[in-house]
């Protein structure tokens, strides 16, 4: 019989291994996956890394990069890790261009500021300034939200590009305003970079909570699953994820003594 298992994939942050372990537990009670990881590295996922995945005894390991969108890492260095896996590795999308996520999202909002004539809501991204990743999913989501929220305008502002979270309370044309970071977990942008861009103690802009360990987000995570499920299911398939592209030719580099992949 063939065995699966999920591996939630993260960069260590403040509270990440907690709130993704949360995941991990509802993914336990809802899927029938033989076994539920989470796997978190602070700064080089091959070196970290390599050991744990090397002793994952599943056939087929649906790998869950724990973020709103690809960065560095999850395009290059956790992918040549996921190369140390034994079985067979389903690279899946992050979690940021869920449906699901958008649900969250507004009600991050609604908590802080309810949707109306008056009010605007401000997504906040981190931004790449040479990767598009951040902003396709940012728009995603904004595109979803002025159709849905109620809200009167629905903007969209980076850390790392423009347009910049510190001029978004230039942008938005109501008085009032919530900004949401398009974030998993808490860290040093969201707790501290963006409050001070935004500066908050002027007034007029509330500031939401990341999407942390919200329910909608455990949905995201498995209906990725479901759907790397269906597309392994389908051989007769010519099509072939980015992800995919990105397992099957991301591996380690021969520094270090971790460039021996199997």
């Amino acid at each position: 019989m063939t065995t699966e298992s999920i591996l939630l994939v993260g960069r260590d942050a403040e509270g990440f291994e907690a709130l993704a372990e949360t995941h991990a537990q509802r993914l336990r009670a809802r899927t029938d996956v033989e076994s539920v990881a989470v796997a978190t590295y602070e700064t080089e996922p091959v070196r970290e890394l390599r050991d744990t995945f090397e002793a994952i005894p599943a056939d087929t390991v649906y790998a869950v990069p724990m973020c709103a969108a690809h960065t560095h890492d999850t395009t290059t260095e956790v992918p040549a890790a996921l190369s140390y896996v034994p079985g067979t590795v389903r690279y899946c999308e992050p979690l940021g261009q869920s449906p699901a996520i958008t649900d969250v999202l507004a009600e991050r909002g609604r908590e802080q500021l309810a949707p109306g004539s008056d009010a605007s809501l401000v997504l906040v991204g981190f931004g790449s300034s040479s990767k598009p990743y951040q902003q396709q999913t940012t728009d995603y989501h904004a595109t979803r939200l002025r159709e849905q929220s109620g809200y009167e305008a629905v903007r969209t502002c980076y850390l790392l590009q423009n347009p910049a979270v510190e001029c978004v309370r230039y942008n938005v044309p109501t008085d009032r305003a919530v900004a949401v970071p398009l974030f998993l977990g808490r860290s040093e942008a969201t707790e501290r970079r963006i409050p001070a861009a935004l500066e908050l103690a002027r007034g007029g802009i509330e500031y939401a909570d990341p999407l942390l360990d919200h329910p909608g987000v455990t949905d995201a995570i498995a209906a990725e699953v479901e759907k790397q499920r269906a597309l392994a299911a389908d051989a007769s398939s010519p099509v072939r994820s980015f992800e995919a592209t990105l397992t099957a030719t991301q591996q380690p580099v021969a520094t270090d003594g971790d460039g021996s992949a199997r």
